[in-house]
This record gives C-alpha cells, sequence and structure tokens, in this order.
C-alpha cells in the first residue's frame, strides 16, 4: 500500500438519507451522518485491495464540515486520497470530500484502522456475551 491511493464513488440522494428521515435534523436536505457513511465507503473501498486476507479496515476518526446543504434527488460524489500510513502499517489517514452538482459540500480528515477481520468481530461478540 502506498500514499496517494484515490477512491471516488457517487449516488444520488434519496429520501432514506435526508436528516428529517435519519434523525439528524427536521429538513428534507442530505444527513451529515450520511455524508459521512459516503466517505467511510470510498476511503474503505479504495485500500480493500492492499489489506490483504482475511483483513479489513474499519474507522477510527472522522473530522469533517459540512459546509453545504444538498437537495433529495441530487447526485453526490465522495472523494478520498490516501495521505499517510502509520510506522507500523495498521492506521490510514485521508483526506475527504463529498460534492453535489453545485460544488463542494463537506471535506475533512478520516482514519481507520486495519484489522484481522475474524478476529474483530469475534472480539465484538466477546462484548455481548460478557456483559
Amino acid at each position: 500500500m502506498e500514499i496517494g491511493i484515490k477512491g471516488s464513488y457517487s449516488h444520488r440522494v434519496t429520501e432514506e438519507q435526508l436528516a428529517s428521515r435519519v434523525g439528524s435534523g427536521l429538513v428534507a436536505v442530505f444527513a451529515t451522518p450520511m455524508m459521512i457513511a459516503g466517505i467511510e465507503k470510498t476511503a474503505a473501498e479504495s485500500v480493500q485491495p492492499y489489506v490483504g486476507e482475511g483483513k479489513t479496515t474499519v474507522g477510527t476518526r472522522v473530522d469533517v464540515t459540512h459546509e453545504a446543504a444538498t437537495p433529495c434527488g441530487m447526485e453526490v460524489r465522495f472523494e478520498t486520497e490516501l495521505t499517510e500510513i502509520s510506522a507500523n502499517g495498521k492506521l490510514l489517514t485521508f483526506k475527504v470530500a463529498a460534492y453535489d452538482a453545485a460544488g463542494l459540500i463537506g471535506q475533512g480528515m478520516h482514519q481507520r484502522a486495519i484489522v484481522a477481520t475474524e478476529r474483530f468481530e469475534s472480539r465484538a461478540q466477546e462484548k455481548r456475551n460478557n456483559a
């Protein structure tokens, strides 16, 4: 894996993704949590081919602004770029941005950690069983 890996993903905003539908506000515009989900999806998919068999990435940090509202039916595009890999190779930092047809709607930074999928899921289940 190398710094500079880019990802891009686009989709049309649906009613199910509006702030008034997901509980993040009362307005009928693209919800911030849905923008973050698009950013995470794009970053995760961009590096998945490089993480190795039996491994995946999980989100550990999101620091973004949501700068402009997007109405239902408009297409949004997410772009990510891997800008840093930690010394141990397990923490990935991305520059991220989201756009609609009118321009930039959000931007910032996102971090993901490389984990062993089965071990990660097993630990999560143990947490529930021990609670």
